[in-house]
């Protein structure tokens, strides 16, 4: 993610994703949403990044595994960051917060000065 034009491409490349693991319009709305957030952070935020997607499975559960990696600044205060309207740039301040609360798990691993790593899974049915 490197450019504007690479955030389209993101949001397409998960709600095909979204498609192959079976999530209803609900459910690929809610993922796109989230992963468009975490791609606009780590390219605005975190100077370009990289997206993975897998689909997972957990019993007869699936779901899809969203990785957003970027080696920017990383997030000094991470407990400030999920505070809805906290922002360090020119957005409204929901990106995290808002992708965190539509996905089922949510992971970051940030150090300053190294980058972020952020992975979040949606289940497929909801556990």
């Amino acid at each position: 993610m490197r450019a504007e034009e690479d955030l389209l491409a993101v949001r397409h490349a998960v709600r095909e994703a979204t498609l192959r693991a079976g999530f209803g319009l609900v459910d690929q709305t809610r993922i796109v949403t989230a992963a468009s957030e975490l791609a606009r952070n780590a390219y605005v935020h975190g100077g370009g990044g990289s997206l993975s997607l897998e689909i997972i499975g957990q019993g007869e559960n699936r779901g899809l595994r969203l990785t957003v990696s970027d080696q920017g600044p990383g997030i000094a205060d991470l407990d400030q960051a999920f505070i809805d309207g906290y922002t360090t740039g020119a957005g409204l301040g929901h990106g995290l917060g808002g992708a965190r609360r539509l996905m089922d798990e949510f992971t970051v691993r940030t150090t300053p000065g190294r980058g972020t790593t952020i992975t979040a899974v949606r289940w497929n049915g909801r556990r």
